[in-house]
């Protein structure tokens, strides 16, 4: 089991696309990935990709899909992730060498709330633990990621 639970939106699905894609194409990758986890769409929190592909219709639409919110990264910030798959050909097209591995990589942020005011920074944003590094299709590649929650404690909980 990945550590979501069905519901709890822990997981990031990051998705690199080329100009083209069909939701079909993407849908097909997200599924057989949350299928090897054991996880339902429900644990999913957003979709992640570049800025470039944001409104790319296959990605917009294997988002709605699911009803699941999509967020584009600037090709900047997902360069300065560390990533296991790093890749001549999105370095090439977008100047960052990995899309779907560091777009589900990249930390959201804890929602200011009386429980989390007080947290240091490193406990108030856990970091991220890739559970299913990019698998590619002929257009698309995507990647999982588990993204921790602060706990009442101080600590965090990935």
């Amino acid at each position: 089991m990945t550590g979501a639970e069905p519901g709890d939106g822990r997981l990031v699905v990051g998705v690199g696309a080329r100009p083209g894609v069909t939701a079909a194409e993407i849908l097909e990758l997200v599924e057989a990935a949350l299928h090897d986890l054991a996880a339902p769409a429900s644990a999913v929190r957003r979709m992640a990709t570049v800025e470039a592909r944001r409104d790319e219709p296959g990605v917009v639409a294997a988002a709605r899909h699911h009803g699941w919110p999509l967020v584009g990264h600037p090709a900047a910030l997902l360069a300065t992730v560390d990533v296991p798959h790093p890749g001549a050909a999105a370095h090439a097209a977008l100047g960052t060498p990995s899309v779907a591995e560091a777009a589900c990589l990249i930390p959201f942020a804890v929602p200011p709330s009386p429980e989390t005011a007080t947290l240091p920074p490193a406990t108030a944003m856990p970091q991220p633990v890739l559970l299913v590094p990019k698998r590619a299709g002929r257009r698309a590649t995507v990647a999982i990621a588990r993204h921790g929650t602060p706990d009442r404690d101080g600590g965090a909980s990935a």
